[in-house]
């Protein structure tokens, strides 16, 4: 089925096996509704229910925005680890624009990683729930727990190390994560690496709560990498933003896969100025949003 098509119908709220008050299907993925403040709350209830050994096996939560979308119905390699997630939540403001346009019950907010992790440093604190960073490059997840744990009094990261390690060190890396006693590691190695080795070492990190996927976060609170204004992060424009600032492959990455479902939906190639492409994508905003107050 193309993704047009998959769009269409799966823009819909479904009572599947889920529970149609926590989750809603955008693009064929089933998105969770919760609000950062309420993610936080869920990881603290799933670490006290690891800690009643209730939780057997750590929780894998990972973020949807309009490049998982793209590559969910192109690569089947990746729909196959995205399926596996346990919590999905919607990073991009796109998807919040489309399900409020084509869901019953639209989500609420944007639960942007480098958002999130304020709300969880914050919970975490109060909670007692242990972070560990994995991922980046160099000292950046040493600096961003750092500079975090300076920002949450009471924040314990009991370890950070780079990224840059192969799969035979894997099992090694895995063991000194969950010696370090560490409830929730952040998997900062961008996609699709980072769900690939969620995946593949789910059953080495037993003892864990959640492996929480978090792409470029160490990079912004290492403050190696600058955020989108708020402005552009509200008119879902941060794509744009990243495009503008890392022009090579990540940014690069970034449109082409936005631009692949703008096609599809919208009818303009990547090849049109970027100019006309956003007058057509906001054009028909508007057009559906009259449509809709109707």
């Amino acid at each position: 089925m193309g993704v047009s098509v998959q769009l269409s119908v799966d823009m819909v709220d479904r009572r599947m096996d889920h529970d149609p008050s926590r989750i809603v299907y955008i693009g064929g993925i089933p998105c969770s509704r919760a609000t950062r403040e309420g993610l936080a709350a869920q990881m603290v209830e799933d670490n006290l229910a690891k800690r009643a050994g209730l939780l057997l096996k750590p929780k894998l939560v990972v973020a949807a925005n309009g490049s998982t979308i793209a590559r969910y119905h192109h690569q089947p390699s990746y729909r196959a680890l995205l399926d596996q997630a346990d919590i999905i939540d919607v990073d991009g403001m796109p998807l919040v624009f489309a399900s409020r346009l084509f869901c019953r019950r639209p989500l609420t907010e944007r639960v942007a990683t480098t958002d999130f992790i304020n709300d969880a440093c914050a919970a975490a604190a109060a909670a007692g729930v242990r972070f560990y960073f994995l991922g980046a490059r160099g000292d950046r997840a040493a600096r961003a727990a750092a500079l975090l744990q300076a920002s949450y009094p009471g924040l314990e990261i009991v370890g950070a190390r780079d990224g840059y390690f192969d799969h035979t060190e894997e099992a090694d890396v895995c063991a000194e994560i969950v010696a370090s006693g560490a409830d929730v590691l952040w998997l900062g190695m961008g996609s699709p690496r980072q769900e690939s080795f969620a995946v593949r070492n789910r059953d080495l990190l037993a003892g864990l709560t959640w492996i929480r996927t978090c792409g470029g976060l160490f990079d912004f609170f290492s403050q190696h990498v600058p955020r989108a204004p708020r402005w552009m992060q509200d008119a879902g424009l941060e794509w744009l933003f990243r495009t503008l600032q890392e022009p090579g492959p990540l940014g690069v990455r970034g449109r082409n896969s936005d631009n692949r479902l703008i096609k599809e939906r919208l009818g303009w190639a990547p090849s049109q100025p970027l100019r006309d492409g956003l007058a057509i994508t906001y054009g028909w905003v508007d057009q559906q949003l009259r449509r809709n107050s109707k």
